[in-house]
């Protein structure tokens, strides 16, 4: 599904910023992979272009046997919005919209009709739990609601990946568990996951965990009876 082979990411300035030093990965198709590393180690750089977000300065990303590196950005948009879902720390939802409303904003340049999106959006809250607050306001939800909410979004478009950033960074313990669960059952449903995080707790769930420090990705020391899963190549 996913494929870095000697991407690296710079930041001109004096003095230049190696975000992301050269890294060949590979992560399969349904994989669920935890990528670890603390503040300011490169996690939102490399997050940024697993999610066609920002281009590499070298190297080359083949997303599910494509190259997609030097692509426009129409042509990269269109791909980011059939094929990767996003979550966020920060949920990032309409206050003055419903939950269904906020789901379905998601399709909203795909050229699906309105009432399509609506149908989908129904459809994917009821994926996440959430199918008696479908008129709710995000006001209205508690944290582990709208962190649904988003997932929900996240999910409605079918995409192949689902990038997770933080995603219980804001929740209590027993919303944080609700939500990894819910991510641990799409992954089981066939949806790639990849979780970018701080947090030992949340990528020890992982099936392997990769780690990101001062710009450079490595296998993280993992037990060995966990199943392998995304590899460096």
């Amino acid at each position: 599904m996913v494929e870095l082979h000697q991407v690296a990411k710079t930041y001109p300035g004096t003095p230049v910023v190696q975000a992301l030093k050269p890294v060949n990965l590979r992560i399969e198709a349904g994989d669920h992979v935890a990528i670890v590393g603390p503040s300011g180690s490169g996690k939102s750089t490399l997050l940024n272009l697993l999610g066609l977000l920002d281009r590499p300065s070298e190297g080359h990303y083949l997303l599910a046997g494509r190259d997609v590196s030097a692509l426009s950005e129409r042509d990269r948009t269109a791909i980011r919005g059939r094929r990767i879902g996003f979550v966020f720390q920060q949920f990032h939802l309409l206050s003055h919209r419903t939950a269904a409303e906020n789901v379905a904003l998601a399709l909203l340049y795909t050229g699906i009709p309105a009432r399509h999106r609506i149908a989908a959006a129904h459809q994917a809250l009821e994926r996440v739990g959430l199918s008696h607050r479908l008129h709710a306001l995000p006001t209205t939800l508690s944290g582990g609601e709208r962190q649904r909410v988003a997932i929900a979004r996240a999910l409605v478009g079918a995409p192949d990946i689902v990038l997770c950033d933080e995603p219980t960074g804001n929740l209590d313990s027993h919303n944080a568990h609700a939500v990894l669960d819910l991510l641990e059952n799409l992954n089981s449903d066939g949806v790639t996951l990849i979780v970018i995080t701080h947090d030992p707790g949340v990528a020890e769930r992982a099936h392997r965990q990769l780690q990101i420090l001062d710009g450079a990705v490595s296998p993280a020391d993992v037990p060995e009876a966990r199943p392998t899963a995304g590899t460096l190549a």
